[in-house]
């Protein structure tokens, strides 16, 4: 399932990641890339704080959505 439908608080496995090259270039360089452990910390109008590798990120709605969870 795609990060935007995770639940804040509890942590979840990144198995997928769609998108252009640069998309998942970009989500490499904050550490975001398959079997990272990744968790929400926060959500507003879809837009997410979320924790990869113990650093907060902030990333938008449409760049969570290319991002797939188990």
């Amino acid at each position: 399932m795609p990060l935007t439908f995770a639940t804040a608080g509890k942590p979840f496995k990144v198995v997928k990641i769609t998108g252009s090259g640069d998309t998942r270039l970009f989500l490499e360089k904050l550490g975001c890339v398959v079997d990272t452990e990744i968790t929400v910390v926060n959500e507003v109008d879809g837009n997410l704080i979320v924790n990869i590798k113990g650093s907060r990120v902030a990333i938008g709605k449409e760049l969570a959505s290319k991002i797939h969870i188990a």
